[in-house]
């Protein structure tokens, strides 16, 4: 996210609890971290359904599959989410992030805090942004790199912060390559073309998008059943691409299934549909729900790239997929204002954008905003 996108968070800036806990050090789960027993029980728990059936498994798609287009629009459609296979991305770079999130969240907390990020700001390390809209904390850390990370990380690693710079420098382009191919792949399946879309830029390259890297760290925890690694939400993004280490934790809200468990799978990158593209897509891709859950035992890593398109570019239902009977169900709004609404409205965000129009002398609204919205954790 560039400078520009920063406003709408300058304009909503989220004061957090000073004190950042050493989290090994923890013993006993804080009042202040006690959610109680909701159900977001362990992955490998009954309520939540995890790797094993078809029909209730996040699909996994080889993007050198023939097939692999129309493998995505259904996932898109059906789930807003998909796991992916031979997209590019070495493993050797999957590892070097990895152990770079590993190194910056092992430093001490007095170390971490001297990039800390500003109440109004967007880089740093710090306590996830949607912590300030619910009554507790969530077993987590984060930090968010959007552009160089040459300054804050030369705080954290005064000798040898070069190195770490350089591989988040290195995935950053690899990840906006991979985001371009995903983006034609998820706009392709809805029948939109090249010409359809004029902020791609005349080489169809996306050129002016935006992006930024966040790194988020879930920490062993003493009682797993009645914390929150991350509470529910969807991403104010086109697209995000997430890496997540050999332990499980993320999981996707599917209606009529619940809440289901991405499990890790070697070498694979998780892709989840945004808010934008279900903007874009007229409420037939819809955001994905997701949520982190914690473990008794292991330490869980995700290093998420967030992809959206040129600030100031107005996105709206594209006019191939409208008709008749298909009106636009969403208002143009471009990315930074949309994140405004977001930071200051959370869940309301999509609603809050949303065309309401007469049909059959009753209200059209989009498909999943209703059920959405049953499904957040009570504040």
């Amino acid at each position: 996210m560039p400078s520009r996108l920063s406003d709408a968070f300058r304009a909503h800036p989220v004061h957090l609890y000073p004190k950042h806990p050493d989290f090994n050090s923890l013993q006993e789960l804080p009042d202040s971290y006690a959610w109680g027993l909701l159900d977001h029980e362990l992955p490998n728990s009954s309520s939540a359904q995890s790797f094993g059936s078809s029909d209730n498994s996040v699909p996994v798609i080889d993007l050198t599959d023939p097939n692999a287009l129309a493998l995505i629009g259904h996932a898109c459609k059906t789930w807003g989410v998909f796991q992916v296979t031979n997209h590019g991305i070495s493993n050797n770079l999957l590892d070097d992030v990895e152990s770079t999130a590993r190194s910056l969240f092992s430093l001490p907390v007095h170390q971490k805090l001297k990039a800390a990020r500003s109440p109004d700001g967007v880089s740093g390390y710090g306590h996830a942004r949607i912590s300030s809209f619910f009554p507790k904390l969530m077993w987590s850390e984060g930090y968010t790199i959007v552009g160089s990370p040459f300054e804050q990380f030369r705080q954290l690693w005064p000798q040898d912060h070069g190195k770490f710079c350089d591989i988040i420098e290195e995935y950053e382009r690899e990840m906006k390559k991979l985001a371009v191919r995903l983006m034609w792949l998820m706009l392709g399946s809805l029948g939109i073309s090249k010409e359809d879309v004029k902020w791609a830029g005349p080489k169809a390259d996306f050129k002016d998008a935006s992006g930024a890297l966040q790194l988020n760290s879930y920490p062993a925890c003493p009682d797993p059943n009645r914390a929150m690694g991350l509470a529910a939400h969807t991403d104010s993004t086109l697209l995000t691409i997430l890496h997540q280490n050999n332990t499980s934790g993320l999981q996707v809200h599917r209606e009529g299934t619940g809440w289901v468990t991405v499990p890790p799978l070697p070498s694979a990158l998780i892709i989840n549909v945004g808010d934008l593209l279900h903007i874009l897509s007229n409420g037939s891709y819809p955001s994905v729900l997701h949520r982190a859950v914690v473990n008794r035992t292991q330490h869980r890593l995700s290093v998420a790239y967030l992809y959206g398109p040129p600030a100031s570019e107005e996105i709206s239902p594209f006019s191939k997929l409208l008709g008749p009977s298909q009106p636009p169900l969403y208002r143009p709004v471009t990315w930074s204002e949309y994140l405004g609404t977001k930071a200051k409205h959370f869940n309301m965000a999509l609603s809050s954008v949303r065309l309401c129009s007469p049909q059959n002398g009753g209200i059209l609204v989009a498909a999943n905003d209703h059920k959405r919205l049953q499904a957040w954790p009570e504040n």
